[in-house]
């Protein structure tokens, strides 16, 4: 049976570029890179090569680098890490109510321990309006964490204007970029952020490893302690052989981003006008243009997303629910639902994310595999005549 993955907002296979890079400090480039012997140095010296393609594949510097675990460490030490540790000290900081849990889950627990958090809203094409943002902010905001692009519907934030008004406020900006670096040009400066999540295994790097950039200038206490590894931010002894592949997968996408997009955007637009072409009481969720050239979110009326998922399973593809970070849960997309879907579209809906695999061939066999998945549940969820 044809095996298809169209599930890469989710994870994506290793590059085998990225393995034969990493091999090596598996076996004979074992060491510590904190040692002082020759065995610690070849690895620090990886280290700090890695920390350089990785900075240079978001136009920054490779001091701004702090390799994490992926991007929910790396979230947590930017929405943590800029606030006071004063005892009774309340601060604020501001969101929008699609963001990743790793960003709303941790504002929760910075509530429950004192902080304030204001949620701005979304349009109906999931795009906050800067002007809202601006209201938000007040004498004692610290920092602003809006994502760059969703990962459930691919909608691209207004990055820019928003750093714009954090410079004039005085506060932080932070951005999860997971699901945008290596799959549109993402510079720092360009954007005007503070604050930068990245994580490997969105770009065809291995899982486990990421990092936060972290502007010079950008005052950050540790979220967890011990010795004094990356720049004191995060300690534990680096992942060698992660951070490297995680650098090799960087330094890939960004000679790739001359084609890949464009390539995976007229597949993306393809599936679209097939699946509107041949389906009935369907949607597309998020903005039409101002999306991930990778993403198709789509709602169809009448059936239900786990079911249709299943199906398309069997048929040998692989799509989502929504993220995978929260597809395991019984409730309803909270993005979908920030959006004002009506709840029969947010649960008849599937997350379609191609990678640079996928072909016009396999494009043309989901819309068939849809058109006859959609069918078959409607007809069997269809009402009864008497």
């Amino acid at each position: 049976m044809k095996r298809i993955y169209m599930d890469h907002s989710a994870t994506t296979p290793v590059d085998p570029r990225v393995v034969d890079a990493m091999l090596p400090y598996f076996t004979e480039k074992f060491g510590n890179s904190s040692s002082l012997h020759s065995f610690g140095q070849e690895a620090a010296e990886a280290l700090s090569m890695a920390r350089g393609h990785v900075a240079d594949s978001i136009g920054a510097r490779e001091e701004e680098i702090i390799f994490t675990s992926g991007g929910t460490e790396s979230d947590n030490l930017a929405l943590q890490g800029v606030l006071s540790r004063e005892p009774g000290k309340r601060q604020h900081i501001i969101t929008s109510v699609l963001e990743h849990p790793a960003v709303l889950s941790t504002c929760d627990f910075l509530k429950s321990i004192g902080h304030d958090v204001t949620y701005v809203p979304v349009s109906s094409e999931g795009i906050v309006d800067v002007g809202d943002i601006e209201r938000a902010i007040r004498d004692d905001t610290v920092i602003i964490s809006i994502m760059h692009a969703n990962n459930e519907i691919g909608t691209i934030q207004p990055i820019e204007e928003i750093a714009k008004i954090a410079k004039d406020n005085d506060v932080y900006l932070h951005t999860d970029a997971v699901q945008s670096v290596g799959k549109i040009p993402v510079d720092v400066d360009q954007l005007g952020v503070d604050m930068l999540s990245i994580s490997s295994h969105k770009l065809h790097g291995p899982k486990g490893v990421g990092a936060l950039y972290v502007r010079e200038g950008t005052s950050l206490t540790p979220v967890i302690f011990g010795g004094g590894h990356e720049s004191g931010l995060r300690p534990g002894t680096e992942n060698i052989a992660g951070i490297v592949g995680f650098a090799k997968a960087s330094s890939i996408a960004k000679e790739r981003l001359g084609t890949d997009p464009a390539r995976m955007g007229r597949l993306r637009d393809a599936l679209i006008k097939k699946v509107f072409n041949t389906i009935d009481d369907v949607r597309l969720n998020g903005h039409a243009t101002q999306r991930l050239p990778n993403n198709a979110n789509l709602s169809f009326r009448h059936v239900e997303g786990e079911s249709m998922l299943m199906l398309l399973d069997i048929a040998g593809i692989a799509v989502s629910t929504g993220s995978a970070c929260s597809s395991r849960s019984q409730h309803a997309s909270h993005v979908l639902d920030s959006i004002g879907l009506d709840p029969d579209y947010i649960h008849g809906s599937i997350r379609i994310s191609l990678g640079r695999e996928n072909t016009m061939d396999e494009v043309d066999y989901l819309a068939e595999a849809l058109q006859e998945t959609v069918a078959k549940l409607r007809q069997i969820s269809s009402p009864v005549e008497c």
